[in-house]
C-alpha cells in the first residue's frame, strides 16, 4: 500500500487552486461589465428548479408528496400559480441593485401566497432575498427585515400546524432563514476584508514609491552636495593660481611654471574626487561596486594638512591648529568636518582674495566639535563679492553640520574679515540620524 504524504497532497492542488483563482477573477470581471448576465441566470435557474415542477404537477390528477400535505394546502389554477411564482421570482433580478425593494416585494407575495393557503417551490427565493439583502444592503436595514421574515415564516408554521407540530416547522423555517442570514453577513464580511487588503496593498506600494523617490532625492542632494565642494573649492584655487601664473610669467617666469605645475597637481585630484564622488553612482556588470581609484577612502581631519597647504600654494595665508582627540572621531564626522572646512576656505578665496590671512580651528570639546575659520579680509579691507548667507555653498554647511545635530553661523567680523563658526553635536540624543 502506497501512502501519499500531506506535502504532496498540497503541491497537487495548488494548480487546481490557482486555476480556480484564475477562474474566479475572469468571472468577476465578467460580473463587473456586464451585472444583468448573472441576475437572469439565477432567476431562469430558479424558474427551472422551483417553478417548473409545481406547474407540470399543476396539470395532472394527483400531484406529488402524501395526502395529507395535498389536502392541507389550496390548489390554484395554473393563471394564478404562474401569477404567484412570477411575483416571487421576477424579483430577483434586481437583488443587487434594489434588495431592499427586492426583499419587500417577494415578502409581499410570499404573505399573500400563504394567506390563499397555497404551497410553493418558488418561496425559496425569499431566502435568496434575505441572503443578498445581507450582502448588498444596508445593515440599518436588516432587523426590520428579519422581523418582516420572522412574521411570514410564522404564518407559515400556523398553516402547516394540521400536518407538522408548529414548532417543528418554526424551528426549521427559522434555520433556514438565520443560514440565509448568516451566509450573506459572512461574504460580505470577507469581500470588506478582501477590500481592505488590496487597499492596504496599493497603499503599501504608494509608500514603498515614495520612499524610492525620498531616497533618490536624498542621495541626489548628498551627491550635490560633494560636487559642489570638490568642483568649487579646486577651481578656486586653479583660477587664483591660473591668475598669479600669468602675472609672475613676465617677471619671474620659474615662478609662472611654478604656478602651472601647482594647477596640474590640482586638477588632477579634482578628478580623482570627482572619480570617486560619481563612481558610488554605478556598478559593474556583475553587480559589484567598481573597484580601483573610486575606493579611495573619503577624506578626513587628516587630509586638512594638504588642504591647507594646496590653498596656501594659491597664495592664502593659514594657520591652522587643532585641539583636543581629532583622530578619534568617526569617518563620517571626519568627513563633515573636512567639507566645511573646504568650503570656509574656498569662500575665503574666492571673496577675500589670495592676499587674506585665515586662522583656522578644529576643537573637540567633550561631546562637541568646534570648527573656526576667520579670515582678515583683503589687506585689511573689507570682504569683496557677495556676502550672501543663503548661498549654496553656506547652505550645504548647515546641511552636514544638521546631520549632527549642529548649527552654522557665518557673517562679518568687526574691523573687517569673515568668520564662519561652527558646531557638531556628538551626543547620542543629537548625533547622526
Amino acid at each position: 500500500m502506497t501512502y501519499v504524504s500531506s506535502g504532496e497532497d498540497i503541491g497537487g492542488l495548488a494548480p487546481l487552486a490557482a486555476r480556480l483563482g484564475r477562474a474566479g477573477r475572469r468571472l468577476r470581471l465578467a460580473d463587473r461589465a456586464r451585472p444583468w448576465v448573472l441576475d437572469t441566470a439565477v432567476v431562469l435557474a430558479a424558474f427551472l428548479l422551483f417553478c417548473l415542477p409545481d406547474l407540470l404537477h399543476a396539470g395532472g390528477a394527483d400531484g406529488d408528496g402524501p395526502r395529507r400535505f395535498r389536502l392541507a394546502f389550496t390548489r390554484l389554477p395554473a393563471p394564478a400559480l404562474l401569477a404567484l411564482q412570477a411575483g416571487l421570482v421576477l424579483p430577483l433580478l434586481w437583488r443587487r441593485r434594489r434588495p431592499v425593494v427586492a426583499f419587500g416585494a417577494i415578502a409581499a407575495v410570499f404573505v399573500l401566497q400563504w394567506a390563499l393557503g397555497a404551497a410553493l417551490r418558488a418561496d425559496v427565493a425569499l431566502f435568496i432575498a434575505l441572503y443578498s439583502l445581507a450582502l448588498h444592503g444596508r445593515l440599518r436595514q436588516l432587523p426590520w427585515a428579519c422581523a418582516v421574515m420572522a412574521a411570514g415564516l410564522l404564518l407559515v408554521a400556523l398553516r402547516l400546524a394540521r400536518v407538522v407540530s408548529v414548532w417543528d416547522a418554526l424551528f426549521f423555517l427559522l434555520s433556514t432563514a438565520t443560514a440565509a442570514l448568516a451566509l450573506g453577513l459572512v461574504v460580505r464580511i470577507r469581500r470588506a476584508q478582501l477590500a481592505g487588503l488590496r487597499e492596504r496593498a496599493a497603499r503599501l506600494e504608494i509608500e514603498r514609491d515614495q520612499r524610492s523617490r525620498l531616497a533618490a532625492a536624498t542621495e541626489r542632494a548628498r551627491v550635490a552636495r560633494e560636487m559642489h565642494d570638490v568642483v568649487g573649492h579646486n577651481l578656486s584655487v586653479i583660477i587664483t593660481l591660473a591668475d598669479a601664473g600669468a602675472y609672475a610669467t613676465d617677471v619671474a617666469p620659474a615662478r609662472g611654471k611654478e604656478a602651472l605645475t601647482l594647477i596640474g597637481d590640482t586638477g588632477r585630484q579634482a578628478l580623482d574626487e570627482l572619480r570617486r564622488v560619481l563612481g558610488v553612482l554605478r556598478e559593474t556588470a556583475d553587480g559589484r561596486p567598481p573597484d580601483g581609484p573610486e575606493l579611495r577612502p573619503q577624506p578626513g581631519i587628516g587630509d586638512v594638512d594638504a588642504l591647507c597647504a594646496g590653498v596656501r600654494a594659491a597664495g592664502l595665508e593659514v594657520l591652522y591648529r587643532t585641539a583636543g582627540d581629532v583622530e578619534a572621531l568617526d569617518g563620517g564626522v571626519q568627513l563633515t568636518v573636512y567639507r566645511i572646512v573646504q568650503e570656509a576656505l574656498t569662500n575665503t578665496l574666492k571673496h577675500a582674495g589670495s592676499d587674506s590671512r585665515v586662522g583656522l580651528a578644529i576643537m573637540v570639546e567633550d561631546t562637541r566639535v568646534r570648527i573656526r575659520v576667520q579670515d582678515t579680509g583683503a589687506a585689511g579691507r573689507a570682504r569683496t563679492g557677495p556676502a550672501n548667507e543663503e548661498g549654496q555653498g553656506l547652505v550645504g554647511m548647515r546641511e552636514r553640520a544638521a546631520l549632527y545635530g549642529g548649527s552654522v553661523q557665518a557673517g562679518p567680523v568687526t574691523g573687517g574679515g569673515w568668520s564662519v563658526d561652527a558646531i557638531l553635536d556628538l551626543s547620542p540624543s543629537g548625533g547622526a540620524r
